[in-house]
């Protein structure tokens, strides 16, 4: 006896083209909603990149600070106070700020994030940087970003044809001393890291005695919370006390939260959804309303409207994963060319998969409880 075809399934593959629709509009809606939302992640981890490669177990900064492009200075002898506190085994005054530098190639100018501390501390946590340190006590010396956005030029093959890369950096001349690889993020498309002394040269108005960050490397086995409670107690007014996480959360915080972008990713998720939606109620409402008389016929037999809403949710949740699987394959090819165009760190992680699969259940779901109510006006007494 041959298998059974369940009867949704024979209803949606009876118009092909309006299958094929469908299922073009389901996984356009899927990649929409994988595409924001990656967006959206790698917006959050490229904003704290600069924070994942600094060696800290508790930071200071100001009490007004928002993002690392909006630090705002604090002053330094605080971060010395800090040493007092039980626990606490070193701290690292750090510098930050937005300077112009002039491409090498073409002297063109743009703008990349200036991050200096002092190169006998070891606070970068990168090989690349380690190496370099007695390069950076040199003055005027500068460490570039070898991941950094391909308009501040092509300073890698420099480096590797000739001895040495000399450009401007706000007016003044400075030495490219080696490369390290951090990254792009959506605050500064381009890197450098140098010393104190030099940022000091390269930003003249900014204060020895006022700093952006203030880094603290606990003793290990000190008990961070306790040592956190110390510090907060300690502290005046005029500076904020975090832990590492509390940081970095902080920062993710206002992308997600304060600044415009992470609302625009959030609208991008709700109109892949709600297009989604749309689409699938129309395809099934039409499918619904062309097989009427066979739905009235199935009630004058005796089937149940159950048995008929059943019918419809089968065809949604078919849909929904016809549609989604092209739809994540689609996407993660358009990760992969964003990632390599861009640098951003956008992969697809599993619970973002997940996340989308359960929307697009939900989606073709909640369409298909909307076109059951064409199902109850089915009328066996409008057959016969």
């Amino acid at each position: 006896m041959a298998p059974q075809v369940p009867l949704a399934w024979l209803q949606l593959a009876h118009e092909k083209l309006r299958l094929l629709a469908a299922l073009a509009g389901i996984t356009f809606a899927v990649m929409l909603m994988l595409i924001q939302l990656g967006f959206a992640d790698a917006l959050l981890d490229s904003a704290v990149r600069v924070y994942t490669h600094l060696r800290m177990d508790v930071v200071l900064v100001n009490p007004n600070f928002e993002y690392i492009l909006q630090s705002k200075s604090f002053p330094r002898h605080r971060l010395y106070q800090s040493l007092a506190v039980d626990g606490v085994e070193s701290v690292t005054p750090v510098y930050l700020s937005l300077a112009t530098w002039k491409q090498p190639a073409d002297l063109n100018e743009t703008s990349l994030l200036v991050t200096a501390f002092d190169p006998h501390s070891r606070v970068f946590d990168s090989p690349e940087v380690e190496k370099a340190l007695d390069v950076l006590k040199m003055p005027d010396v500068v460490l570039f970003d070898s991941l950094s956005h391909q308009k501040f030029g092509p300073v890698e093959q420099m480096l590797n044809t000739r001895s040495e890369v000399i450009t401007q950096m706000n007016g003044r001349r400075v030495r490219v001393g080696g490369l390290f690889p951090m990254g792009i993020g959506f605050a500064a498309p381009g890197n450098v890291i140098t010393s104190e002394d030099t940022f000091l040269r390269l930003f003249p108005n900014h204060p020895q005695s006022m700093i952006d960050l203030g880094l603290i490397q606990l003793r290990p086995g000190a008990d961070a919370a306790k040592a956190i409670a110390q510090l907060r107690a300690l502290m005046p007014q005029d500076v904020r006390v975090l832990s590492r996480q509390e940081f970095m959360d902080l920062e993710r915080n206002f992308w997600q939260n304060i600044s415009p972008i992470g609302v625009i990713f959030a609208v991008g998720v709700f109109m892949g959804f709600l297009v989604g939606s749309i689409i699938v109620y129309q395809i099934l409402y039409t499918d619904v309303s062309d097989h009427l008389a066979e739905y009235a016929t199935l009630k004058a037999i005796g089937y149940r409207d159950t048995y008929l809403f059943s019918i419809v949710l089968k065809e949604s949740l078919l849909l929904s994963l016809l549609g989604y699987f092209p739809g994540l394959i689609a996407s993660q090819g358009l990760y992969l060319l964003i990632s390599s165009a861009t640098g951003l760190p956008i992969v697809m992680t599993l619970s973002r998969a997940v996340m989308v699969f359960v929307f697009t259940i939900v989606m073709c779901g909640g369409s298909g409880a909307l076109a059951m109510r064409r199902v109850r006006s089915a009328d066996p007494a409008d057959v016969f």
